[in-house]
């Protein structure tokens, strides 16, 4: 397709400027293979779409037989002259035609540019198999100066040491393709030479069935579709004679190189168009083997002749010779440096590859290891031999965690060569030769030959085991940290809890007192006692619910989520600060969406966060004089599956200058505070992949608000 974009960009020039030349009668001689009539029908509607593209000119076809070629072009008959490659060969040689295009043929549905010979007899002749069998039998070909009708078959049969002339019993040349296969067909001669696609465009035709025929010495080639028994040469060439003008012949090679595949005049033509001319060296093979024109005179040649007549190349030659003779000499002589520096670098680099403390391993694109450093032998235990060329999925990363198998096209490894992606992968395992596993974190990163093309992946991994237990611990430190928070606060609200609980005891104590008087009295009000049991129950119920809620919140909870509801949590915390509530004179407003859900989390930890940001709350509107003192916990839901939780006072605020370190440890803003609520706190909702942030209240006083994912999300 380039060459032909190519083509038209260097002759547009020449097409869209203005064509001087005089209007005249512009003639196609056109090999007439299969018959005047077959010809013009064939080859008019080509040359009338010539004469509509290229104003200013009439063309016109011009049946020629094998015999009438030669004149017509020697004498300047014909202006272009469409035949077969041998006759353009020849034409080429004697007359200095040249090619413009060559032909797509079409039969059927398939597009060709090459040909070949068919050499074939009768179904029904048994003893007619081979090239071998033609021996002594009557032959007919379409003509001696016929490419696909009789050259090429010649030339098979004369590579197996057969003569058409000299080894037939009678040989006869039918004129065209068609008298050819009708003779074969009615018996008048047992073998017949034509070109390919001459019996399927009979067939097509309804002139004859292929069922009857039997190609001798068949070719199969995948990208050709049609029987033939020789190699295959180029279609035929359209070609102007020396006296045509380089501007027409331009026009004419532009206008058929861009007529569509499916144009009338291809249909008309059984052909598709037409591509750059092809290279017809293979048709002068073909003539210089069987000695046909114009190299029928082609003799011997001696070493005195190439001598005499090629001395100075010979000489060029010799120099060129002993010039690649140094110079492989010399060659030779950087190669033998370029391999010490070869094996220096090698060195160099397996010296990195084992001073480095973290495993590496080449995978090659089949999963096979291709080199590893000393690291990856001592932690995994497998030695170089054991891993060279074995397949490091099935070696190393076998099964999972849980103990179920691990797909190999799960496998990062793998994903990488498939895809090119460099992945990091922070937390997998890894298997030792004897069967144990350890946590690792490791990346893979393509790797790239010369040609940028991907040959394979490095992974370079690290066993993070002492990692896993120091982030063990400091999480179970945490947790300590947590609990010990956690009872500092009950240690601070213990009188109030204990004045919380007392309250129920002593409605309790009265209440039983004056059951028992109302008993002894013997006074028969039983209703009455009936009430007195239901008020204990209820301030024993109120009594049992304040205790179940502190002891749930200073428990020290197995590190298990769980779903919970926030708005249930929020609740209890309101329970155990009741008695600070009140002995501050705060009031409570709570706006708890219903529909928010649940989310993934501990149950304790949630619930020390709430109390932290609660009783900050609380404390930081203890000195308000002239407003009110309002604790509004709100909670809703936000954008990606998340549950929004904010606490709000109306304390004096927080300043701007401490509001940017309140979550580091022993921050404070209390006289006697500690400085670790705030930083348990956001350590615990970092730890449920949430999110705490202060934000400005209205109106004075200071929000806190953390985020958390809802159990879809987690």
């Amino acid at each position: 397709m380039w060459h032909r974009a190519l083509l038209i960009f260097l002759l547009l020039p020449l097409i869209c400027g203005p064509v001087q030349a005089e209007d005249r009668l512009i003639r196609i001689g056109v090999l007439s293979h299969r018959g005047s009539l077959a010809t013009y029908e064939t080859w008019s509607p080509t040359a009338t779409y010539l004469g509509r593209v290229i104003q200013g000119h009439d063309f016109e076809v011009v049946p020629l037989d094998f015999s009438e070629v030669d004149p017509a072009v020697k004498f300047g008959q014909v202006d272009f002259i469409l035949a077969n490659p041998g006759i353009y060969v020849n034409l080429e040689v004697r007359y200095r035609i040249s090619r413009i295009a060559t032909l797509n043929n079409l039969v059927g549905q398939n597009t060709n540019n090459v040909f070949g010979g068919v050499i074939f007899t009768r179904r029904d002749r048994r003893d007619i198999n081979t090239l071998e069998d033609i021996k002594g039998k009557s032959l007919m070909a379409v003509a001696a100066s016929s490419l696909g009708g009789f050259q090429m078959s010649w030339r098979e049969m004369h590579a197996r040491g057969l003569d058409p002339y000299r080894d037939s019993s009678s040989f006869s040349f039918g004129g065209i393709h068609d008298e050819v296969v009708r003779a074969v067909r009615d018996g008048r001669v047992e073998v017949g030479m034509i070109r390919t696609d001459i019996l399927e465009r009979m067939a097509a035709a309804g002139q004859i069935k292929l069922a009857d025929f039997k190609i001798i010495n068949p070719k199969v080639n995948p990208g050709f579709l049609l029987s033939r028994s020789t190699r295959l040469y180029p279609e035929w060439p359209f070609s102007k004679v020396l006296h045509t003008s380089n501007e027409l012949a331009q026009q004419v090679a532009i206008a058929l190189l861009n007529m569509p595949k499916n144009h009338p005049a291809a249909q008309a033509g059984n052909y598709a168009g037409w591509t750059i001319p092809l290279d017809y060296q293979s048709v002068h093979d073909l003539f210089k083997e069987l000695h046909l024109p114009p190299y029928e005179y082609m003799g011997r040649f001696t070493l005195a002749d190439a001598m005499k007549k090629y001395w100075y190349w010979i000489l060029v030659a010799l120099v060129f010779l002993v010039f690649m003779l140094l110079m492989t000499t010399w060659v030779a002589r950087l190669n033998r440096e370029l391999k010490k520096a070869k094996l220096h670098l090698e060195r160099q680099y397996e010296l990195i590859l084992n001073s480095v403390a973290d495993g590496i391993i080449g995978v090659d694109l089949d999963g096979n290891t291709t080199f590893a450093n000393r690291a990856m032998t001592q932690i995994t235990g497998w030695s170089v031999a054991d891993l060279i060329g074995r397949n490091q999925h099935e070696i190393l990363h076998h099964t999972r965690a849980d103990g179920t198998p691990h797909p190999a096209e799960q496998c990062p490894v793998y994903a990488t060569c498939h895809d090119q992606i460099p992945r990091f992968v922070e937390d997998d395992i890894f298997w030792r030769k004897d069967g144990s596993s350890f946590p690792v974190e490791y990346s893979s990163t393509p790797i790239r030959d010369e040609q940028s093309k991907t040959v394979g992946s490095v992974v370079v991994f690290r066993d993070i085991s002492d990692r896993k237990r120091i982030s063990e611990e400091a999480r179970q430190h945490q947790d300590d940290l947590a609990h010990v928070a956690r009872l500092s606060t009950m240690g601070e609200m213990a009188s109030g809890i204990a004045h919380e609980i007392n309250q129920p005891l002593t409605a309790i104590t009265a209440n039983a007192q004056a059951c028992i008087r109302m008993l002894e009295s013997h006074s028969g009000e039983t209703e009455r006692i009936i009430d007195v049991m239901e008020r204990i129950g209820s301030q024993a119920s109120r009594a049992g619910e304040i205790i179940r809620h502190l002891r749930q919140f200073v428990k020290k909870e197995q590190p298990e989520l769980s779903c919970i509801d926030i708005n249930e949590v929020i609740k209890e915390v309101i329970t155990l600060l009741r008695t600070e509530i009140n002995r501050f004179d705060v009031s409570v407003r709570l706006e708890l969406d219903g529909r928010i859900g649940e989310v993934m989390a501990l149950h304790v930890q949630i619930d020390q966060v709430i109390m932290n940001l609660a009783r900050n709350a609380i404390e930081a509107m203890a000195d308000n004089q002239d407003r009110e003192r309002l604790l509004h916990i709100a909670t809703s839901s936000e954008a990606d599956n998340y549950v929004r939780v904010t606490v709000t006072d109306t304390g004096p605020g927080l300043n701007p200058t401490v509001a940017d370190e309140l979550f580091n440890p022993f921050v404070t803003t209390k006289p006697n505070g500690m400085g670790l609520g705030l930083s348990i706190s956001q350590g615990i909702i970092e730890a449920h992949k949430g999110r705490i942030f202060v934000e400005p209240a209205e109106g004075g006083g200071a929000r806190f608000v953390f985020l958390l994912p809802t159990s879809r999300e987690q």
